[in-house]
């Protein structure tokens, strides 16, 4: 069976070396030296200021809105997976939907300050893909309106946007550290911010508020990372060479072995140094999406329609049409991809689809 990721495990000795130092520690969780070490060590790779890591990829966003939301109107994007929407209603606030670039998959943002009331409080948008948003125009935009950012930088793990992180960007940047993320911690995830300030508030937050042991600085809830799922990103972050260098490989045979005379390719913003987390493809429509699906599914295969549907649709949201991203939603597919892909499965992937298409 080929599914469309494959999560990345470490050699089991490695990983028990860390767990020797847990047991040598006697501390589990509550940011104890792994966790302290692993937020160090990932700095300094991915070349940040400041990182607090959390229990996944939703905490995170979910924390940033609290403090940056305050309930009221965020201008987001409809092609994203559903924890970006979800997060935004679930913190009370209302998500008022933006169509996306057709190019580059991202919120359109020559559309967004038409979708600016005085209800609006923050931009969300989705690197969709790991590919990023137009980070300037947003910025702009924001500045001139007096509006937060907060970036879903989900897919994100090592992209640069000309020669910085692009955790850098915006206001609030949140990633994911997922067990099928290019970095894992088995579940995880993490917020960055340029602001010492805002830091400090995102930190009580996910630790209950507390200022000490007995003190509290304000509200909060659990969003701690346990030492174990540290000792696995640690172990993980060695490898995280030879991981990203064999997804680029897997992508390039896919660039050089499907027929793109009848499939489209999402196209990389200008100045992007890519990580190759996904290989999103687009049909010329569903009917041929579904029938390629089913055609791999036969042979084992298992892309998946990744994001879909479009988020606009979901049945507790209230939104007007998005026709790019329901069109885009509709006809894309993210083909198998991950450390350990073998160079005839990718033959076969490109074979299969390629006689299904003529």
């Amino acid at each position: 069976m080929l599914n469309v990721t494959a999560t990345f495990f470490p050699p089991i000795e490695e990983y028990y070396e860390q767990l020797r130092r847990i047991w040598e520690n006697q501390w589990l969780t509550n940011r104890g030296a792994l966790i302290q070490e692993l937020e160090t060590s990932l700095k300094e790779h991915l070349g940040v200021s400041n990182i607090l890591i959390m229990n996944n990829g939703t905490i995170p966003l979910q924390i940033a809105l609290k403090n940056l939301g305050q309930k009221g109107e965020i201008i987001t994007t409809p092609f994203s997976y559903v924890a970006t929407t979800a997060a935004i209603v679930w913190e009370g606030c209302t998500p008022v939907f933006v169509d996306i670039d057709p190019l580059h998959l991202t919120i359109d943002e020559t559309k967004i300050e038409a979708a600016i009331t005085s209800k609006t409080r923050a931009i969300l948008a989705t690197h969709v893909f790991g590919n990023p948003c137009h980070v300037e125009a947003i910025e702009a935009i924001a500045k001139k309106h007096q509006l937060k950012v907060i970036y879903d930088a989900a897919h994100c793990f090592g992209v640069r946007y000309k020669g910085e992180s692009i955790f850098n960007y915006g206001d609030v940047s949140t990633c994911s550290f997922h067990a099928t993320k290019i970095f894992h911690t088995g579940e995880g995830g993490a917020v960055f911010c340029k602001e010492e300030s805002l830091r400090a508030i995102l930190y009580y937050n996910h630790n209950f508020g507390h200022n000490g042991p007995l003190e509290f600085h304000g509200l909060g809830i659990n969003g701690k990372i346990s030492e174990l799922q540290a000792a696995m990103g640690l172990t993980n972050l060695a490898h995280i060479h030879y991981i990203i260098e064999n997804r680029k490989r897997a992508v390039d045979y896919y660039d050089a072995g499907l027929n793109f005379e009848k499939l489209k390719k999402m196209q990389l913003r200008p100045g992007t140094q890519w990580n190759y987390h996904y290989y999103p493809i687009q049909f010329e429509s569903e009917a041929q999406l579904l029938s390629v699906q089913s055609e791999l599914n036969k042979e084992g295969i298992y892309p998946r329609r990744y994001f879909y549907p479009s988020l606009n649709t979901l049945n507790y949201i209230k939104s007007a049409k998005m026709p790019h991203s329901e069109n885009v939603a509709s006809r894309i597919m993210c083909l198998p991809l991950s450390h350990q892909i073998k160079e005839n499965e990718l033959e076969q992937v490109c074979h299969l689809i390629n006689q299904k298409l003529c």
